[in-house]
């Protein structure tokens, strides 16, 4: 379906309403490092407890990532975000309830499962399905900066609720925000109709070895690694890195939030140059660029102001990688299982996740200490540049089959 299939009001209405599922369903989930140091220090936690339930979380996302597009492929958009935005709020009212260690580590399944399922990675998929391939990476980029306008406002509101409510009752307010979600669906189910409601189980089996076998597919999938390492790990340990340092708590959730802001910037510009430039370039220029900012993170003496600094440049890096990986995922894979094909990409960015999350909380409780880290993004940044420069930016052969049939 494309924008000469629906009626311009009713497309209109649908990327408003997908822009706005994404805001509310990526923010919060996005910034919940904020709650690391005050959770760790009342439950007399170390911090890979924490640190391990978001990484179960960011793999459980991983995991249901595919899944969740498989069935928007076949059964359609709205019926799966509404299903994750339900399991989403639920898992973070339970993590305002509990004091267990091992219940706490838990609920990133619960978490994890929602967040796969009503994350913006499917509503950008559902958008850019219905929009012509001239005007698809613009409308990627636009979700994904909705997606950081969400993360923007989570990180200095979550903070805040902390300081006045308690952070129980703020995650339990957190949990009910996922309700807004619900009445959006209605105008994504409007246009957002299945691509493949006619496949069979085979017919996806064939569609995942082909895409494996296709050397611009495996390129996307293990760069995307990289991404999921560099944004969990920040996302989860900047907040407590800058508050170890002797920074206040203010400046953590800031950094959160000034990421969010400037990726803004940054997934706009990104849609831009995938409509404009070659897209696995820019993708090796965003990685590279990562390395040297993070280099030069550790390497200066760390302020205020350096602190800031960094957020607001890795903020233009941060998601900028979304709408080009998802745009050439659509160009070499064609649109039949691309909700499929995304998540699966999607999944080896959450196993990076994984990595980047509970990694960074084993390596502090062991050292005290986050350095180890650092320049391990850095070189992953390093390799994510060169993994990209093979892929070849023309149809593969699901793009070729599904043109001729």
């Amino acid at each position: 379906m494309t924008t000469d299939d629906v009626q311009t009001p009713g497309l209109r209405a649908a990327i408003f309403a997908g822009c706005m599922v994404a805001f509310l369903g990526f923010g919060f989930a996005a910034t919940f490092g904020v709650f690391l140091t005050p959770m760790s220090q009342d439950l007399g936690w170390g911090r890979e407890v924490f640190s391990l339930s978001v990484a179960i979380q960011l793999l459980t996302w991983g995991f249901a990532q595919p899944i969740a597009g498989a069935v928007a492929d076949r059964f359609g958009t709205a019926r799966v975000l509404a299903f994750g935005a339900i399991c989403a709020g639920i898992g973070f009212a339970l993590r305002g309830m509990t004091t267990d260690p091992t219940l706490f580590v838990l609920t990133g399944i619960l978490v994890g499962a929602g967040t796969g399922a009503a994350s913006f990675p499917i509503v950008i998929g559902a958008l850019g399905k219905i929009v012509s391939a001239e005007r698809r990476s613009f409308i990627l980029g636009l979700g994904t900066a909705a997606a950081s306008l969400g993360m923007f406002v989570a990180a200095p509101t979550a903070t805040t609720m902390i300081g006045t409510i308690g952070w129980q009752t703020a995650l339990i307010v957190i949990g009910c925000s996922f309700a807004l979600i619900l009445p959006f669906l209605i105008f994504i189910a409007r246009v957002a109709k299945p691509t493949a409601s006619g496949s069979s189980a085979s017919d996806f089996g064939h569609a995942l070895s082909v895409a494996f076998t296709d050397r611009s597919y495996l390129c996307l999938f293990f760069g995307f690694f990289v991404c999921g390492f560099h944004v969990a790990f920040i996302q989860t340990h900047l907040p407590a890195y800058v508050m170890d340092l002797g920074l206040a708590a203010s400046i953590g959730a800031w950094s959160l939030a000034l990421i969010g802001l400037f990726n803004i910037a940054g997934s706009f510009f990104a849609g831009w140059s995938g409509q404009h430039l070659s897209k696995k370039a820019v993708l090796s220029g965003i990685y590279f660029a990562r390395a040297v900012v993070i280099s030069l993170f550790v390497l200066v003496p760390v302020t205020e102001v350096s602190v800031l600094v960094f957020s607001a440049v890795m903020g233009l890096l941060w998601l900028s990688t979304v709408p080009l990986t998802m745009g050439l995922v659509a160009q070499t894979q064609g649109l039949k299982f691309f909700s499929t094909l995304a998540g699966l990409v999607f999944f080896s960015h959450q196993t990076g996740s994984f990595i980047g999350a509970w990694l960074g909380g084993r390596i502090y409780d062991v050292a005290q200490d986050y350095t180890l880290m650092w320049w391990a993004a850095v070189v992953l940044g390093l390799l994510a540049a060169l993994i990209h420069l093979p892929i070849r930016e023309e149809p593969g052969p699901l793009a070729r089959a599904e043109a001729r049939g």
